[in-house]
């Protein structure tokens, strides 16, 4: 038997694929600044979006709404970070918001809301 998950999902809309490479590249990051021991709340944050990506990659709902949910902690959490005087988060921010954004895009959540289980 074949095994039908996979990592990525050309059938999908534009914005349900920029997000699962950019929830890929947000986990490789935070991995890379939990071995390097940056700032782990944010960095466990960032690993979960990449589970999250391989859920939306294989059109799972918990996957879509796992992304949403800690997209969104993510942007809270750098927002905060940038107000606290950490400038060197603001790209770090744009990418978070670009995130978020393409989750929640009409497309996303229409392709959601009728494909996945």
């Amino acid at each position: 038997m074949a095994d039908d998950r996979h990592w990525f999902d050309g059938s999908q809309p534009q914005t349900l694929q920029g997000a699962v490479i950019l929830s890929y590249l947000t986990a490789v990051f935070g991995l890379v600044g939990l071995v390097l021991r940056i700032y782990p709340p944010s960095d466990l944050i960032m690993m979960g979006i990449g589970v999250a990506g391989f859920g939306v990659a294989n059109e799972k709902r918990w996957g879509y709404r796992l992304g949403v949910v800690l997209s969104a902690l993510n942007v809270l959490l750098d927002v905060g970070l940038l107000l606290t005087g950490a400038f060197g988060i603001f790209l770090t921010l744009i990418f978070a918001a670009v995130l978020l954004a393409l989750y929640l895009h009409t497309q996303s959540r229409e392709y959601e809301r009728i494909w996945f289980r």
